[in-house]
């Protein structure tokens, strides 16, 4: 449906839309949800100042927030807006379907000798997102769901990079193209496994 305000609008350009009957109530039939990428916010600005860093979009950098090893803005509260106004604009549920963080990760060994990657800040990353989306969904918005990116390292679209590794499970591929393709589970692996088991109970525990 065409908001109120866009009817005042119109009027005052001289604009009128020529409606056949039933076209009003085809507009309202679109789609059944709404999917969505998150990963980064930005900033923009009348001022002089440098550009962020992240290699997607443009924007300037936020001076309150953190920044990953690509330049990407960590903005978990971003997640919880963007979820609220999207809900408010369109009343379809919403399918968070990427979100994620590229690091450079290091394989090492556990306690028991076996290789993994103590990738602590991806917990953290991915746990401050998803309790934003809880709150979201105590705000009223309606969540369908939620993916991330990615299950396995690969290479990264925006970077044609094997170094920037955003999986639960490590693979053994270099941007030389040395490795030999096995895989190992890294601490985040286990870690969304529970969040996964206890629906997401585990998020609000120490």
């Amino acid at each position: 449906a065409y908001p109120k305000y866009l009817d005042s609008y119109l009027k005052e350009q001289n604009v009128r839309i020529k409606m056949e009957p039933g076209d009003e109530e085809v507009l309202k039939n679109t789609v059944d949800f709404i999917s969505f990428s998150y990963y980064v916010s930005v900033c923009e600005t009348a001022q002089d100042m440098d550009m962020g860093e992240g290699n997607l979009i443009g924007g300037v950098a936020n001076p309150y927030l953190k920044a990953s090893e690509w330049g990407w803005q960590i903005d978990p509260v971003g997640l919880r807006i963007v979820l609220n106004q999207f809900y408010d604009r369109y009343q379809k549920p919403l399918f968070i379907v990427e979100n994620g963080l590229g690091a450079v990760d290091q394989l090492v060994k556990d306690e028991h000798g076996n290789l993994t990657v103590e990738d602590d800040y991806r917990i953290d990353y991915m746990k401050q997102h998803l309790i934003e989306v809880g709150h979201a969904i105590e705000d009223g918005v309606d969540v369908m769901g939620y993916t991330s990116w990615g299950c396995i390292d690969l290479v990264s679209a925006s970077t044609a990079e094997l170094k920037k590794r955003y999986g639960f499970i490590y693979v053994d591929r270099n941007d030389d193209g040395t490795g030999t393709l096995a895989r190992y589970r890294k601490k985040s692996f286990y870690w969304y496994q529970d969040v996964i088991g206890t629906n997401g109970d585990c998020l609000n525990e120490d």
